[in-house]
């Protein structure tokens, strides 16, 4: 069987599913496992530059220009080369991925029977039965229930890590500017982590927020997480918050890695609440 993964988080399935050898094509974000994907075809790129463009402007350009149409290439002539069975696609976020329909309207110009998967997960549960529909479409039904049992191992191996402890008040935060409470998975994952969520109800789609209504939800602990940028990056737009009022009255502020652990719904969220765990539970959190 041959694969394309139109979705970083959908690789990660892939990977861990013991498949990675049967992946013809990805996106140009895929990125796990590191080296494992180089002599992968890329099959999509953006039509914004990332790289150069500040939060703000991304987000400027995700609203104006680029408002109703593409923000990322899907190469139709690199995808019939690949000559996939299946295409890993999503319908929950344009400005996350090729878009479903764009992928749809794509793959039926291609010879042969080429079957679309969308996966959708708004939640940890959503993740892990994602894995085990992947696990039947892919001819792995085994590997996966047995991957799953074992994410939701580990989610509840995390609860009982904390338990009993007190439960600080956590803000997650997945874009800097405009400001995005992070919703979906990560309230849980925040919960999962021995936190009460602040901004966002698990399996919300969220919308901005002001900073007036970070400061009056008095978070304990503040996640900053924004989608598709590195630690570096984040840090490098930091001064975008630290001025503002109330920003020095918040006890313990952390950068993370927000492609890695909790942007992506695929198996390293079960990571991230880990992650979590360790950072809202510390005794005396560093603000980076």
């Amino acid at each position: 069987m041959r694969i394309v993964s139109l979705l970083p988080a959908a690789t990660d399935f892939v990977a861990t599913l013991g498949l990675l050898p049967s992946l013809a094509g990805r996106t140009h974000e895929c990125d796990w496992p590191p080296g494992a994907l180089d002599d992968v075809p890329v099959v999509t790129s953006s039509t914004i530059d990332h790289d150069v463009l500040s939060s703000r402007e991304i987000s400027a350009a995700v609203d104006g220009e680029h408002r109703g149409s593409a923000l990322y290439s899907l190469d139709a002539a690199l995808l019939a080369e690949a000559e996939p069975d299946v295409v890993l696609t999503q319908d929950l976020c344009d400005v996350c991925a090729v878009s479903y329909r764009q992928v749809s309207e794509t793959v039926r110009t291609l010879d042969g029977d080429t079957r679309v998967v969308s996966l959708e997960p708004r939640t940890l549960d959503g993740v892990f039965s994602c894995l085990a529909t992947l696990g039947e479409v892919l001819g792995v039904p085994e590997r996966a229930t047995s991957e799953a049992r074992l994410l939701r191992e580990r989610r509840e191996a995390v609860r009982g890590r904390v338990a009993g402890r007190p439960r600080p008040r956590v803000a997650a935060i997945e874009w800097l500017d405009p400001l995005w409470p992070a919703g979906h998975w990560v309230p849980e994952q925040i919960e999962a982590a021995g936190g009460v969520p602040l901004l966002a109800a698990a399996g919300e789609h969220t919308r901005p927020i002001t900073w007036d209504a970070v400061a009056e939800a008095r978070p304990d602990v503040l996640l900053l997480m924004p989608c598709g940028f590195p630690p570096e990056r984040t840090k490098a737009e930091l001064p975008l918050l630290t001025g503002l009022p109330g920003w020095d009255d918040i006890p313990a502020v952390h950068i993370l890695d927000g492609p890695a652990y909790f942007n992506r719904p695929g198996p390293r969220v079960v990571d991230g609440a880990e992650i979590l765990a360790d950072l809202i539970h510390a005794p005396s959190p560093p603000t980076d």
